[in-house]
Formats: structure tokens, sequence, C-alpha cells
């Protein structure tokens, strides 16, 4: 099998593109999905046998991947890292900023370097990649970034520090937009809602039964896939995406719209796309 996208099998023919975080979940659907376009896919994580393995995946498909590993909250790392892509690439066309990660806890249990460290995957790991990426080569040839965040409208109950360094990277991805933007370089933000991935079995066990129950919430009663959340990211890389710059694209199944005011009834005519023939159920919703 091979991945079912929706887009044109040689859309992204001879680009360059990086993926953050691309061993596992949203980053690894979404390297898989730009392989499959034709593009040669830069993994970038901080353990390297996760994005050798996804590597691994992506050649055994057919497709062009490299993989590299790199702690996105260190400067001098991201330089090195993205310097590297480059050379050996021949250049750079696309940046899909998707590596973070956040513990769950009340802002009350929050210490300080729980609260830095957070917002330093989430925030200035993201500033970091887009601007070596915009300097050492997106400035010069033109390009897209897209930054992948999170629903944090109306607050993040639960994961404060998560939701301020994803706010954040909306206002970054504003602004970079309107001063990168005579360059040629776009740059527009996606925002997941409760998607079906493998980094909800990463969660503590006292929360799988809320986990199970978040669909629930959900106008359309049913989490997102991967590939849906691939699907917007490629379309927003693309050519078809050339007018859209400094925008937050929220995919959560209208969740963030009024539904805790708003009666839910019961769901229909909602069929999932999942075109990723490598998904994996994540275990806390196929366990009993």
């Amino acid at each position: 099998m091979s991945y079912q996208s929706i887009f044109h099998p040689e859309l992204f023919k001879g680009q360059t593109i990086i993926v953050t975080g691309g061993g596992s979940g949203i980053g690894r659907c979404t390297a898989h999905e730009l392989a499959a376009l034709g593009a040669r896919v830069a993994l970038v994580g901080r353990k390297i046998e996760k994005v050798e393995a996804v590597k691994a995946e992506i050649m055994e498909d057919g497709g062009i991947a490299s993989a590299h590993s790199c702690d996105i909250r260190e400067e001098e790392s991201v330089k090195a890292t993205v310097k590297t892509i480059i050379e050996e690439h021949g250049g750079l066309n696309g940046l899909v900023n998707n590596a973070g990660g956040q513990f769950p806890s009340p802002l009350a249990g929050i210490n300080q370097k729980g609260w830095e460290t957070v917002v330093r995957t989430n925030l200035t790991g993201g500033f970091l990649v887009a601007r070596e990426a915009y300097t050492q080569a997106l400035a010069k040839t033109g390009g897209a970034i897209v930054n992948i965040v999170a629903d944090m409208w109306g607050g993040m109950p639960g994961m404060g520090h998560s939701g301020a360094a994803r706010a954040g990277m909306v206002n970054f991805t504003q602004t970079a937009a309107v001063e990168w933007g005579t360059s040629g370089v776009r740059v527009n933000a996606v925002a997941p809602g409760w998607i079906a991935s493998s980094g909800m079995d990463n969660y503590p066990t006292h929360m799988k039964e809320w986990i199970r129950g978040l669909a629930d919430h959900v106008p359309i009663k049913r989490m997102g896939t991967e590939s849906e959340i691939s699907a917007a990211i490629c379309f927003l890389l693309s050519p078809g995406a050339a007018y859209i710059s400094g925008d937050c694209l929220r995919i959560d199944g209208a969740a963030s719209q009024g539904t805790r005011m708003w009666p839910l009834p019961k769901a229909k005519n909602n069929e999932p796309f999942n075109g990723f023939h490598r998904a994996v159920t994540p275990k806390v919703l196929s366990e009993d």
C-alpha cells in the first residue's frame, strides 16, 4: 500500500521540506504524505532512533528522506542542523514546525522549570527553526512555513503553559508573515483539535477515561485523524495557498465553537478521512 493523498502525486517533486517532530504522530504522518507527493523530507527529532525508523518507512515506500537529531531548544544545534539539511539536499523549500510537548498540570502546580521547559519547546524552539530556515535559505528563494499549534482559544485549563506558548506561536506566525512576506515566504499555522494520535498514549493512566470521552464534546462526534491534519498542512505548503499567509486554520470539528452552550444531538453523515496506510490507533482508544 501507499499513502492515499487527495493531492497530485508530484505536487512537491524536487522540493526539500523539513518536518520537526517527524518521529511520531502528526509529524510522522505528514512526512509520509509529503514524501508520497515527491518531496525530499528532512526528519528532525531529539531521538535519532525515532526519526531513523520513519526514514526507513518512507524509503521502503519509495520516498526520499533523511534523519537528523536536534534539540530545537538549543540555538547552535538548530543552526547546525538546518545548515546540514540544506547542504545535504541542495536547498530548502518549506518547513513544518511540528515538534512540541507538554505535561498535564493546573497552573498552581507548575514550577518555573516546568513552565520554561514547555515554553522553550513549543515557542522558542519553533521560532529558532523558522528563523534559521528563513535566514539560511527561504529569504533568498521564497517558500512556505506551517507552524503546528493547538486549540487554546478560551484558555487551556490543565495545560496553561502549553496554551500560552501556542498562543505566542500564533502571534509569531502573524508577525513572520508580515516581515518575511516580501521575500516570498508565506507563514501560516494549523491548530489541531483532538486528534487520534500516538501522543494520547503519553498521558497518565488517570486521564484515559477523559480522553475516551473527548469525542462527545465535538459537534461531529468523533476525533480527527492524523491524515486530516496532514492534508491541511500540505495544502498550506502548496501553490494553491499562494495568497494565504499569516492565518491559523483550526482543525477541530468545530469543538472550539460554543459547544458548552449548545446541546449536541447524535451525529450522522460523518466519515473520517484517513489516507495514511501506516496509521496506528492509539492504545488508549483501542483498549476496552
